[in-house]
């Protein structure tokens, strides 16, 4: 396994194919599991991993409760706190960055 640096704020990793076969994995399937581990290891936010993984956010959660690594609520209509979560540190990153929208635009399209 090789890590080439690409820029600053990101690298590429490359697995031989002699390992993907070994371990019987697809790239996708290795970064899936490397993901899944650093998660479970508190290395990586829920939404970090998840996009280590290149899943959506409900995929990803989907994943981890299939494998029981997460508990589903016990009321279908209630949102997982882990989405409620990463939306929560997602919003709190875009306004840290400018990224907002007037509170006049807040209700625009609701209709539509």
């Amino acid at each position: 396994m090789k890590l080439l640096p690409l820029n600053e704020t990101s690298m590429s990793l490359i697995l031989p194919a002699e390992l993907l076969q070994t371990v019987q994995m697809t790239e996708a399937q290795m970064l899936t599991e490397i993901a899944i581990m650093l998660y479970q290891q508190q290395r990586l936010q829920f939404e970090q991993a998840a996009e280590l993984t290149g899943m959506a956010l409900d995929d990803f959660y989907q994943l981890l409760v299939s494998r029981n690594i997460l508990t589903p609520p016990t009321d279908p209509d209630d949102e997982p706190k882990e989405l409620i979560l990463t939306s929560l540190r997602i919003s709190l990153q875009q306004a840290k960055e400018g990224k907002v929208h007037p509170i006049s635009e807040l209700w625009d399209g609701i209709d539509d």
